[in-house]
């Protein structure tokens, strides 16, 4: 298993970075709240990372924090969610915020994720609300949550901005686009969707 990288930072799109360890060049899926805290391209950085082995790939899967990690370790156990899934709902709302809603059974919250239905979201209430309460998931998140849909705003700006738009250019992208979604990754589809366009 690999568990940790630390290397320099080569390259990224929207969904994963390619990261340098001592000439290694690794392909790490990330999620969004991942991709928008990432530095500049040749800066170090270490990721949390999670080995996913298929018949026909090998698959890592990377976070900037071992507790974002760990939820998602928690949420591929899930019968029904995958890695992809799990990566999906954490590009969706923060970490804490998904914890949060889980702990709290806020299906509705939960079915916003993209393949995400209102019986999967039971699903994941029903089997992780108790053992994230226990291990200390979403108790803090609700000091923290703030208004939802500023969140979703400020994390979608950071994407943009990490894969290379200037602030007042990403800021322009996002207005155009405003209220259209209510997840991260949406509005950040749409903003460069709308981008590709003009």
């Amino acid at each position: 298993m690999i568990a940790r990288l630390e290397g320099i930072l080569r390259a990224r799109d929207l969904q994963s970075v390619l990261l340098d360890v001592g000439g290694v060049g690794y392909e790490i899926e990330v999620p969004l709240s991942t991709l928008a805290s990432l530095p500049e391209a040749d800066a170090p950085v270490v990721l949390f990372t999670h080995l996913v082995v298929r018949e026909d790939a090998h698959v890592l899967f990377g976070f900037l924090r071992s507790r974002d990690r760990d939820l998602f370790r928690r949420l591929i156990r899930v019968n029904g969610i995958g890695a992809r899934l799990a990566l999906a709902m954490l590009s969706t709302m923060a970490a804490d915020e998904l914890a949060r809603h889980i702990t709290g059974g806020d299906v509705a919250a939960l079915t916003r994720v993209p393949g995400i239905g209102k019986r999967t979201a039971e699903r994941v209430v029903l089997e992780l609300g108790e053992r994230l309460t226990e291990l200390g998931f979403g108790a803090a998140a609700g000091a923290e949550a703030g208004a939802p849909g500023k969140g979703v705003e400020r994390e979608a700006l950071a994407a943009l901005e990490a894969l290379g738009y200037r602030a007042a250019d990403a800021e322009r992208m996002l207005a155009a686009v405003r209220g259209q979604a209510d997840t991260t990754e949406g509005l950040v589809r749409l903003a460069l969707r709308a981008t590709l366009r003009s």
